[in-house]
């Protein structure tokens, strides 16, 4: 019996952590989940939002689902996400934003992936007060990251059968930041002369990107406009109750929704577990189990093609309900 570490997060955490397991459960596949809790809710006992042992936890287990998680907005502990991909290197973040059966959205035939460097860039948290008047960031770019984020791009596109790989910056204003990664993609591209490449500035894909997003394939990012495109990618498929992450590293693998933990909504018995359902298949993929993850996720679609979505899709289901729904196509 496989172990995974479970972190449960806090505001609807729990509630999405439960569904998900259940269905999991539901569909035989025998899964040892080591539970973790981590975030604001564990710091009065132990400190820290991120204890040691939820660490250990992932380093023994290798794989991670991870729920949402909150965090403070300009002030209080730094994030749990980002001090995780630190610790285990989780340097590429994987946010596959693909249309779902029956979730009615503008645009028909988006299959994007977005494949964001997750360790450096401004998330590096290199900060310093000036003057009272004056704060500062520094942007950090480094050759080693970019490649290996780049190459890690390509690499997917060749392994998921994808036929272009895109770089996203703005090299044409910071020439030596985005300028370094930029070069790192062109070089890591000759490698790999079957996939087709592209290059646009971050600002003109945002654009494209509400036109004609069916353009675009795999697209590979510095951190900072990763994490900005694949949410406005989140809302072409309909919204961030059905977008998928994960984070990746050489030895260890965390996977988790994009969203956040809607503490507005905590025991409402409201939440959509869909992007953390989605996740969870992906991390079936990733140890192996396939048949559970299609198992799984044919159920999910079936379930959105009877017209049975929660009320972030425009439904009335509630999480016990949409749950419910899931296990009665997993048993047809």
């Amino acid at each position: 019996m496989k172990q995974i570490t479970l972190i449960n997060g806090d505001g609807i955490g729990p509630e999405i952590s439960d569904a998900v397991v259940k269905i999991i459960d539901a569909s035989g596949l025998k899964i040892d989940w080591d539970v973790q809790t981590a975030g604001a809710d564990v710091i009065e006992k132990e400190g820290t939002p991120l204890p040691q042992r939820v660490l250990d936890s992932i380093k023994r287990s290798k794989v991670a689902l991870k729920a949402p998680v909150t965090t403070p907005i300009g002030k209080g502990f730094r994030s749990v996400n980002v001090q995780l991909r630190k610790e285990l290197d989780l340097y590429a973040n994987i946010r596959p934003c693909k249309n779902l059966p029956n979730v009615k959205t503008k645009f028909d035939n988006v299959d994007i992936v977005v494949v964001r460097e997750n360790t450096e860039d401004l998330y590096a948290g290199i900060e310093r007060q000036v003057d009272i008047d004056t704060a500062e960031s520094i942007k950090l770019i480094t050759r080693k990251a970019s490649e290996r984020i780049c190459r890690f791009a390509f690499d997917y596109a060749l392994k998921n059968s994808r036929k272009e790989v895109c770089v996203v910056t703005k090299a044409n204003i910071m020439k030596l930041s985005d300028g370094l990664f930029l070069e790192c993609f062109r070089n890591v591209s000759a490698d790999y002369k079957n996939i087709k490449t592209r290059e646009i500035l971050v600002d003109n894909l945002c654009m494209q990107l509400v036109q004609n997003p069916s353009q675009f394939d795999v697209l590979v990012l510095p951190n900072l406009y990763g994490d900005i495109v694949s949410d406005l990618c989140a809302g072409l498929i309909g919204g961030l109750g059905v977008a998928q992450g994960a984070n990746i590293g050489k030895d260890y693998a965390v996977f988790e929704p994009v969203h956040g933990s809607a503490p507005d909504i905590k025991g409402q018995n409201k939440a959509n577990p869909t992007a953390l359902l989605l996740s969870a298949i992906e991390m079936l993929k990733y140890i192996n189990e396939y048949s559970h993850a299609q198992k799984i996720e044919n159920a999910l679609f079936k379930t959105f093609s009877d017209g049975i979505y929660t009320q972030d899709l425009g439904g009335m289901a509630t999480t016990t309900e949409f749950t419910d729904a899931i296990i009665k196509h997993l048993n047809q």
